[in-house]
């Protein structure tokens, strides 16, 4: 017996607050070959990576959401605490300013494309994390 396609899918956590903003991440990262986790905040998130962080390759995170953190702060725990992992924070408010992104993280503003995104992760994933749909995409000149 052989493993379903899927299993052998990275994940990618997805953290944001507005429901169709998330299910549009959802969307372009499964085409990108990912299995899309999902979480509305960064206590749901820390939650999710916990549990999950070896299998994870990517969070995309929003920087607004409701609670006391925010993706910036979300950000950081995930390079301190799982440096594998690959950080992409988008926004359509906050910029972040100097020394508040972790370093390798990439920043990215709203509205966002698929292609967009899949040209940011050729950036931030080293060959052997990406999913082989990625892998398979031409990277925009």
């Amino acid at each position: 017996m052989t493993d379903a396609p899927d299993d052998r899918r990275p994940f990618a956590l997805v953290v944001d607050d507005d429901p169709l903003i998330l299910m549009d991440a959802l969307d372009i990262l499964s085409d990108a070959g990912f299995r899309p986790l999902e979480a509305r905040d960064v206590d749901a998130a820390e939650a999710i990576l916990v549990e999950y962080a070896d299998e994870i390759t990517l969070l995309f995170t929003d920087v607004q959401m409701p609670g006391g953190r925010d993706g910036f702060d979300l950000a950081r725990l995930t390079a301190e605490r799982w440096p594998a992992i690959g950080i992409l924070v988008s926004s359509g408010m906050a910029n972040p300013d100097p020394g508040v992104l972790p370093e390798g993280a990439i920043f990215l503003r709203k509205p966002f494309s698929a292609e967009l995104i899949h040209d940011r992760l050729h950036v931030l994933l080293p060959e052997g994390r990406k999913p082989d749909p990625l892998k398979q995409r031409a990277r925009p000149h």
